[in-house]
């Protein structure tokens, strides 16, 4: 007798904001996997929250019957944080609230907060989407990268689903301080161009042996090889492809606290206005 997948759980975490209702909204619209269970959250200390009743948000109602909201005496980070390890949460939902460069570098947001400290996936939404069919993977083969691939693989793909895979590659410059002598600064130059054709190379094999893995899945993938800063590249293939979503994976699996602000993960979040999956 074949057993049933386990549930792919989504917990939500709202205050009644319109960034909540922006993440609510995406929760709805979002192509989660089958046997997907939600919960919403609202986490707010003192003034009696262990005794409030919250109803369950409408969208989130009739599209599971079975969802509840929980409210947790707790700072909203932490009351987060603790709920999804409680529900075993798969992706924590949080909208966005940071507006301009002052706001983004305010390190005690309640997204960035969540982002840093959970161990699971986080969806950090902005603004109420359109459909989600179309995504953005950045996938550079590390084991952060692999595990925004399996979490999109996971995804139910809709028909019109087309998933673009970048990795920017950074190449190697050869110093203009290198020996003249001879035919080193020759044999130098030419080492230099060898280890930047296979790093092109293989960033090209690993990218189409992804984009075959999710082809299996019912998506339509399309792969794309730049040169340059990560950060920029991905920026850029956002900004000519319009995505509902970009997936980048944390690096490490403890938490996103030790990542420098220029990493591709911060940078996204920081900059780019369209909801952002950070698998982990």
């Amino acid at each position: 007798m074949a057993t049933r997948a386990p549930a792919f759980r989504i917990l939500v975490a709202t205050d009644g904001s319109p960034q909540a209702h922006a993440a609510i909204a995406t929760v709805v619209k979002f192509p989660w996997p089958l046997h997907t269970r939600v919960q919403a959250v609202v986490a707010r200390q003192g003034r009696g929250a262990g005794g409030i009743t919250v109803r369950v948000p409408r969208t989130l109602a009739r599209q599971w019957p079975d969802a509840e909201v929980v409210v947790v005496d707790k700072t909203p980070v932490d009351g987060i944080l603790s709920q999804a390890q409680r529900f075993r949460a798969d992706v924590i939902v949080v909208g966005w609230r940071g507006h301009g460069a002052a706001r983004r570098l305010l390190m005690g947001s309640v997204s960035r907060g969540v982002v840093r400290g959970a161990k699971c996936a986080v969806l950090v939404v902005r603004g109420r989407p359109a459909r989600v069919r179309k995504l953005i993977v950045g996938f550079d083969g590390s084991a952060g990268a692999q595990r925004a691939l399996t979490l999109v693989g996971q995804l139910v793909a809709p028909p019109d689903g087309h998933v673009t895979l970048i990795n920017a590659v950074q190449l190697l410059a050869p110093s203009s301080r290198g020996p003249v002598v001879g035919g080193i600064r020759a044999t130098i130059t030419g080492e230099v161009k060898r280890i930047n054709t296979a790093r092109v190379l293989e960033a090209e094999k690993a990218l189409n042996r992804a984009a075959e893995e999710l082809n299996r899945r019912g998506w339509q993938t399309r792969t794309v090889v730049n040169t340059g800063e990560p950060l920029r590249e991905v920026m850029a293939a956002a900004a000519a492809t319009h995505p509902q979503v970009l997936v980048v994976g944390a690096r490490g699996s403890n938490g996103l606290s030790k990542l420098l602000l220029g990493s591709v993960a911060e940078g996204v979040l920081n900059r780019l206005h369209v909801p952002v999956l950070v698998a982990r």
